[in-house]
């Protein structure tokens, strides 16, 4: 690891690397604090870093109903938008039992923006989950 990227590490490990956020109301989108990662764009330093998106498991998920999680970026802090080349993580309610928690791991493309959030959006009628949270997490890889 060159001394440019284990320097980023270490600010990184110094950083909050998990925000955690309560679910929306049904019909509603909840964004989660975002996470500074001290550069303009990832760049070289897109290789060292990991991150997860996750949910609770949701048990009043109404059948057929969603909760979508995305991954966004932002320049400024404040005009966020959905990062191309990382997946959004999705729950389904089935069988009147709601949704398993659920996880996806993944890495942050080089042209990632310096704040990067999740947000999460609940379907119309999708029932009562805001006693649940969801996550994004940051691990630096070393």
């Amino acid at each position: 690891m060159s001394a440019p990227v284990a320097g980023q590490i270490r600010r990184l490990t110094a950083i909050d690397l998990q925000k955690t956020t309560a679910l929306p109301a049904a019909a509603a989108t909840a964004n989660g604090a975002s996470i500074n990662l001290e550069t303009d764009t990832l760049g070289p330093f897109a290789d060292d870093i990991e991150a997860t998106i996750s949910i609770d498991a949701v048990p009043n998920l109404v059948d057929a109903k969603t909760i979508i999680v995305t991954v966004q970026d932002s320049a400024d802090n404040s005009s966020f938008a959905a990062i191309a080349g990382v997946g959004t993580l999705t729950v389904t309610g089935a069988s009147g039992t709601g949704a398993a928690a659920a996880v996806q791991r993944f890495k942050f493309p080089p042209a990632t923006r310096q704040y990067v959030r999740a947000s999460a959006a609940v379907l119309t009628a999708g029932g009562d989950n805001t006693a649940k949270n969801f996550y994004l997490k940051l691990y630096p890889n070393t």
